[in-house]
């Protein structure tokens, strides 16, 4: 929000404040006195300028806020403060609430409070018939802080689904970069060690087959032994194990990298965490071998530790290098102008490509420390922490303010006070903001103990007006049970809200449209279960409190109206609690699944592009290289050296062919048409999964063959596809496995896949194959779906019908 919107609140509240004093006075006709006005204007001009700085300041408006309005209740009139007192210091409140954390915002809502309180009591104790306006204020605070704390929550919850969805598109990007340097890696590798070694020793054996005929011999040997295995190597390359086991983790990778360093003499400790695939692993691992690479340079001998570590809203990064060691400035010199300057800058941007920060620095004892501030797996902003004794130094300024205004009675004696007292008598004041209380506090629990806590809510409802009777209650009857009803009506929204949220999910990805992203089909929108069981009691009990508050004072209405009247009325107030909670859980809820919608359907954009990329890598493989090395083991086998050194050149001459293909191709734009995937690009749908931030395992046993039915093959994968899309934080286990003529998925810590929409689509695809669907247990989803085509009535094989789809 700007300066203007900054500043037309407090000009709003100046102008509401001007009309309820001076301005009703000046209706009636009684004119202020010039001194009122006087400090009339002091006040409202130092509130009015305090809230206008309320987002840089917010604390210390709050105190000048009620520190002026307490200041001007004295000499001037009633009313002259009302507007700047109530609406003033609960903007102020909110902003505290909305801007600080919840620490600060808890402690000045209830120290404002109690100050308040204590200020009555000082001036008026006990004896106040009706205290109600003590209950009112601290209602306007609560209301006040909570509204704060909710728009804070929002606008994280809004920055983490930016950050994760910013996430999820980069790497969207990135997974088919990534498979073709990892493709291209491998058949760099492939190519420099085994058919080069076969052309190599071939050569050899050939030049020397005059004087050492033995070697022929042992070069068709090795030319047979180190074909099958570059075919047993390519054929990994074009379908790698999805388990995350026989790949190398991002930490052991870090791990790699530090003792590479220690290998060329520098002391190097590591504290290495796991890490996710991903952009967080890739800048983990820049910004660590940047910032070794530095100290080898500029500080060589110099201990260094790296620390990193990934939680659930940050990881963080942290090279710290000790201070050079004698004689490490002339070593240091021959680095000195190796680097191009460039380096802290290729840091910073490296971190802020990932979504984080990076700072760095002398330290204390002259070393040098990196520190990056990386997304963690939610993708959540990563709050700042606050030191002990400053939240120390909170609560003793907190506590001297509360303090304040009992000093009067702690310096004048007891004797020299005037008298009073209540004669024993408690005060309804006191006894709603006790009932209050309680009620807040039953609401606290509702999430751990809905049970017990919606029987203390409504339990206290009935107490209201025993309390009014005890309390010799005066005042307007409705407002105390009113009071009563509006906590009981929290709590109805939130049921409500619950009931609904997860209800609003998208179809899953074989079932999305085109142009549908921002937005469900009807036919997606569950229908909840209203919770009539909360509702009716919390209608039956505060519809008794009024009719019991009613009925206890001498009223005209017959006693059925009055039944009719409170059952009616409470109906309607406790609806529409409930309403206003349904509208905001299928609000909430419909932002999530497009949230969630949007990552999967990059997710599974990703995994089509990297799986169009490696089939089409691997296309080359197969009518080249694979054919030229089938070929050199089989002239080998024939005994043919000079053919067989032929042939291996043409496979070597082949491999390095299809790697200038792929380096020429990176950055072209994929085909419309591609291929669809199947079990063999499980592990980018893994991969792409925990680059999100998704902890996700795909294993698949040794009974599962290489080659599956089409229509089985294409159905496995996109059932795994849509269990995963269903969304989630929960790590999931996916696992692969036949019994007898069977497939088996079997799908742990995937407790949304059980909703609706998403359990008919894994249904309608097992029914089409004949299979079928298990999700009677929490949390999992079994599949079973038959190897053997099973024929529909109208007489075509499912397997028939997919393959000609794919074709």
């Amino acid at each position: 929000m700007n300066r203007t919107d900054d500043r037309l609140l407090p000009v709003l509240l100046l102008c509401a404040q001007a009309l309820v004093w001076p301005g009703a006075a000046l209706v009636r006709g009684t004119a202020p006195t010039t001194s009122a006005l006087l400090v009339a204007v002091l006040v409202a001009g130092s509130v009015t300028a305090a809230l206008a700085l309320r987002r840089a300041r917010p604390v210390v408006t709050l105190v000048l806020v009620a520190a002026a309005c307490a200041l001007g209740a004295g000499p001037l009139p009633v009313g002259a403060t009302a507007v700047l007192g109530t609406a003033g210091v609960g903007l102020a409140l909110f902003t505290v609430a909305a801007e600080r954390d919840t620490f600060t915002a808890v402690l000045c809502g209830v120290a404002l409070a109690v100050w308040q309180l204590l200020q009555n009591l000082t001036l008026h104790g006990l004896s106040e018939r009706d205290g109600l306006d003590l209950v009112l204020t601290a209602l306007l605070y609560a209301v006040a802080c909570g509204a704060g704390l909710l728009v804070r929550r929002t606008r994280r919850a809004r920055r983490t689904a930016e950050a994760l969805l910013k996430r999820a598109e980069t790497e969207r990007h990135r997974l088919p970069a990534v498979e073709r340097r990892r493709m291209e890696r491998e058949l760099h590798d492939v190519s420099a060690h085994h058919l080069t070694a076969v052309v190599v020793t071939a050569g050899a054996a050939l030049g020397l087959r005059e004087r050492r005929p033995e070697l022929a011999e042992e070069a068709l040997g090795f030319a047979v032994e180190t074909g099958r295995e570059v075919t047993r190597a390519l054929g990994a390359v074009r379908a790698p194990a999805p388990s995350r086991e026989e790949l190398p983790s991002p930490e052991e990778r870090l791990r790699e990298l530090v003792a590479g360093f220690r290998r060329l003499g520098q002391p190097v400790d590591c504290e290495i965490g796991p890490l996710p695939d991903g952009a967080v692993a890739d800048a983990a691992f820049g910004i660590v071998r940047e910032a070794l690479t530095n100290v080898a340079r500029h500080a060589p001998g110099a201990h260094t530790v790296v620390r990193c570590r990934y939680g659930d809203t940050r990881t963080d990064v942290v090279v710290t290098s000790a201070a050079p060691p004698s004689g490490a400035v002339a070593a240091a010199a021959h680095g000195a102008g190796l680097g191009g300057g460039r380096g802290q800058g290729f840091l910073r941007s490296r971190a802020r490509e990932a979504g984080g920060t990076l700072t760095s620095g002398a330290t204390a004892e002259g070393g040098w420390e990196v520190r990056a501030v990386l997304p963690g797996r939610s993708a959540a902003p990563a709050e700042r922490g606050v030191a002990r004794s400053y939240r120390l130094a909170q609560l003793t300024a907190a506590v001297g303010l509360v303090v304040q205004p009992l000093l009067p009675v702690l310096v004048v004696r007891a004797e020299a006070m005037p008298p009073g007292g209540s004669g024993g008598r408690v005060s309804a004041g006191l006894l709603f903001a006790l009932l209050a209380a309680a009620q807040v506090v039953a609401l606290l629990w509702l999430r751990r103990a809905p049970g017990f806590a919606w029987g203390v809510l409504l339990g206290l409802a009935l107490l209201w007006p025993l309390a009014m009777e005890v309390g010799e209650y005066g005042g307007p009857v409705l407002v105390p049970v009113g009071l009563s009803l509006l906590a009981t009506c929290v709590g109805v929204e939130r049921v409500g809200r619950l009931a609904v949220r997860d209800c609003a999910v998208p179809r899953a990805p074989g079932g999305w449209r085109a142009g549908r992203v921002g937005r469900l089909a009807p036919e997606d929108r569950a229908v909840p279960r209203a919770p009539s069981g909360v509702v009716a009691g919390a209608v039956g009990v505060h519809a008794v409190a009024v009719i019991v508050a009613v009925t206890g004072r001498e009223v005209s209405v017959p006693g059925w109206a009055v039944a009719v009247g409170s059952v009616g009325g409470v109906g309607a107030v406790v609806c529409a609690a409930l309403w206003a909670g349904v509208l905001r859980g299928r609000r909430e809820g419909v932002a999530r699944g497009v949230r969630e919608a949007r990552v999967a359907g990059w997710a599974g954009e990703a995994v089509r592009d990297a799986w169009a990329e490696r089939r089409r890598i691997a296309a080359g493989l197969e009518t080249t290289v694979l054919a030229r090395t089938a070929d050199m083991v089989a002239q080998a086998e024939a005994g043919r050296l000079d053919t067989t050194a032929e042939r291996a050149r043409e496979a070597l001459a082949a491999m390095r062919a299809l790697l200038d293909t792929v380096r020429d191709s990176e950055g072209e734009r994929q085909p419309e048409l591609r291929p669809q995937p199947t079990l063999q690009a499980l592990d980018l749908l893994a991969r792409q999964c925990r680059a999100t931030g998704r902890d996700v395992e795909i294993r698949l046993t040794g009974r599962v063959p290489e080659r599956l039915p089409t229509a089985v093959d294409l159905a496995a994968y996109h059932a795994a596809e849509t269990v995963l899309a269903a969304g989630g934080e929960e790590p999931a286990v996916l696992e692969f496995d036949t019994d007898g003529d069977t497939l088996t998925l079997t799908a742990t810590g995937v407790p949304r896949a059980a909703r609706p929409a998403v359990r008919e689509l894994l249904a309608a695809r097992a029914a089409a194959l004949g299979g079928t669907l298990d999700t009677d247990r929490p949390g999992t989803v079994g599949l079973r779906l038959p190897l053997a085509p099973v024929q529909r009535q109208d007489g075509v094989m499912p397997s028939e019908e997919t393959e000609e789809r794919e074709r």
